[in-house]
């Protein structure tokens, strides 16, 4: 069961090949290749906590692109982006709600101790195996921040 994650994504291929999916499946070659890039790369087979850092990569630098393309007023390439990013999504576990971040994030602030902002890197480093493909690490970095200067 280690690889769950990479046998759904091979499915979905089949499965979107034969409906002629095309978007979706040069989707989900990109990310069957970082996978396996990856994995040749470090020598092993990836399990399903790795394939789920890999793809948070990918949504991380889409979500970075789509920044840049929409200062730059290429909203025709944002649109791209999102859509891959739709699709990247459908293999990530259930996101986090705002509510459980914040649970996570106090009681990781308890748990570390942490007092100032040069707690951070202890707090960021318990958070971050538990969130990993569940939220977005950005907005959870700057609600530590708020919780760390406020205390």
């Amino acid at each position: 069961m280690a690889d769950a994650i990479k046998d759904c994504i091979r499915e979905d291929m089949k499965t979107s090949m034969k409906g002629g999916d095309k978007e979706r499946v040069g989707v989900i070659r990109m990310m069957m290749a970082a996978i396996r890039q990856r994995e040749i790369d470090e020598r092993i087979d990836l399990d399903d906590v790795q394939v789920i850092v890999v793809l948070d990569k990918m949504l991380k630098q889409r979500r970075e692109s789509i920044s840049q393309f929409s200062q730059a007023g290429r909203l025709e390439l944002v649109e791209i982006e999102e859509k891959e990013i739709l699709v990247i999504k459908d293999f990530l576990p259930q996101p986090l709600s705002n509510e459980e971040i914040s649970d996570l994030i106090v009681s990781a602030i308890a748990q570390t101790g942490a007092c100032s902002i040069k707690d951070m890197g202890k707090v960021m480093g318990l958070l971050k195996p538990q969130m990993q493909g569940r939220a977005d690490m950005s907005p959870v970095s700057t609600k530590i921040k708020e919780l760390l200067n406020a205390g």
